[in-house]
């Protein structure tokens, strides 16, 4: 029997603010379409999804604003680095999504790229409602409540 590689493992690229700036109501996993050298250049670990978002535009699924530096053997047959890319999604995934993004205001951030046990990108995309100032400081102080308390139950 192969053993399960734990999810996330094979991080191509990770957006670590985003649960900072964002409050994360639902993830769901979608497939990218890229070109050879694209998966090249995640392979290497080189990308950056810090900026992006997800938008629906006549009935798909893209993401804008990733950056997948160029692959430097590629010569000339290399990417565009900022180009948008298509993610693949089910229609009723896409419906639900675009409704919320629309009714709530919601926003669609890409939380991270990874690479699942076939060996294909994957793009774990959340449904995020951006959260103001107060809330960013009470994240804060969760996160050293929760750092005090384990540093008192380690002292004993």
């Amino acid at each position: 029997m192969a053993k399960k590689k734990a999810e996330g493992s094979n991080v191509a690229a990770e957006n670590r603010k985003a649960r900072y700036n964002y409050e994360i109501i639902d993830t769901l996993e979608a497939g990218i379409m890229l070109s050879g050298t694209e998966v090249k250049a995640l392979r290497a670990g080189k990308a950056s999804i810090a900026e992006a978002y997800a938008t629906e535009e006549g009935g798909e699924l893209w993401l804008i604003n990733s950056n997948l530096p160029e692959y430097l053997q590629a010569n000339r047959f290399n990417h565009e680095p900022k180009r948008r890319r298509k993610l693949l999604v089910h229609r009723t995934q896409l419906n639900r999504l675009a409704g919320a993004v629309q009714r709530d205001g919601m926003t669609l951030v890409p939380l991270r790229i990874y690479f699942n046990d076939k060996g294909r990108a994957k793009l774990l995309l959340a449904l995020a409602k951006g959260k103001n100032a107060p809330d960013k400081r009470q994240t804060i102080k969760e996160r050293d409540w929760a750092r005090q308390k384990q540093r008192i139950m380690k002292e004993g």
